[in-house]
């Protein structure tokens, strides 16, 4: 178990869901956070959910639950909170709306970032990057925050540039790219149920 806080941005609703909180939208008989939590639980001595609503994460006793300081500001808002909360050096941040995240890829991530100096440690398969997937230094808390408080939007991608980034090139496998699958409309609710059938 590692002296990481596994972070899940808890947060997000969608217009394409009614308003519904992400997370907690039930595929094949379970909701994405216990799903997010049944891969991470064992890897983090402390799991950090974000969320304005914790009425709907009541059951989540054994978890810190928190709330941004900073309203509205999408996913830097709840990374902001979350460094804020963690009792760690390090928090390790997770998209709440990713079913299929993957222990052995994370495994890899943290090994990465224990022997590479850096800010944030991003994961990139091909050209593609997920900042939601990512491991960052509590040492970014005061730079997230003055950007916050500033004029600067609320862009994941504009405020990593500020930081020392390093990216883990993971190989473009279909079992790799499952890992990121992000449901963000009814449609990605049946293409992640057909997932789980093969697997």
């Amino acid at each position: 178990m590692h002296n990481i806080s596994g972070t899940i941005l808890a947060g997000g609703t969608s217009r394409r869901f009614h308003g519904r909180t992400k997370s907690n939208i039930i595929i094949d008989g379970a909701t994405i956070i216990s799903r997010i939590t049944d891969t991470i639980k064992d890897l983090f001595n402390e799991i950090i959910i974000v969320t304005n609503t914790p009425e709907e994460f009541k059951e989540y006793t054994d978890y810190k639950v928190v709330g941004d300081q900073f309203l509205d500001a999408g996913p830097l808002g709840g990374i902001h909170a979350a460094l804020k909360s963690s009792s760690n050096q390090t928090i390790f941040v997770f998209a709440g709306d990713m079913p299929l995240l993957d222990k052995r890829l994370i495994i890899n991530q943290i090994e990465y970032y224990y022997n590479n100096s850096c800010d944030i440690l991003i994961p990139r398969i091909g050209d593609y990057t997920e900042p939601l997937h990512s491991i960052l230094s509590i040492s970014v808390l005061k730079t997230l925050g003055e950007y916050l408080s500033g004029n600067n939007g609320y862009a994941v991608r504009e405020f990593i540039k500020m930081l020392k980034v390093r990216y883990l090139q993971f190989e473009g496998s279909e079992e790799n790219k499952i890992a990121f699958t992000n449901v963000n409309s009814p449609a990605d609710i049946s293409a992640v149920e057909k997932i789980l059938g093969k697997y």
